[in-house]
């Protein structure tokens, strides 16, 4: 069931700029490219870099300053051979001005989720 949450409004983030927001529990940033708006995880999918810190978006493009990993973000597929993994993007629609979020679940990267495991978990226990 999709759950939509208002994250803020369109004129809070200046084009070319991303910002970090918390909605409950949920960690996310938007980012406005000039020609609409995406929401995702906060952090490289590579690195756990901080993409709100780190990265720099031009033209449609989001570069992760650490090991610059190139996402476009107007077709949502990576931007350059060198990067590997793509970002996970939450469902995201501009209604009257304001932009809104589906956080029915949160995106995770599969980092996320082998942090979560002990480490005897991954060899099996006796």
């Amino acid at each position: 069931v999709t759950e939509w949450a208002k994250i803020c409004v369109v004129g809070d983030i200046p084009e070319n700029e991303v910002k970090k927001f918390t909605l409950g529990n949920i960690d996310l940033v938007v980012a406005n490219y000039g020609e609409g708006f995406r929401a995702f995880p906060p952090s490289c999918p590579h690195m756990r870099e901080p993409l709100d810190v780190s990265g720099m978006l031009d033209g449609g493009i989001l570069t992760c300053g650490k090991h610059v990993w190139q996402w476009d973000l107007r077709t949502c597929e990576k931007a350059t051979g060198m990067t590997e993994e793509n970002i996970l993007f939450y469902e995201l629609k501009e209604e009257n001005g304001d932009i809104l979020v589906d956080i029915s679940q949160e995106l995770v990267y599969p980092w996320e989720e082998e942090e979560e495991l002990d480490d005897d978990s991954f060899f099996g226990s006796n």
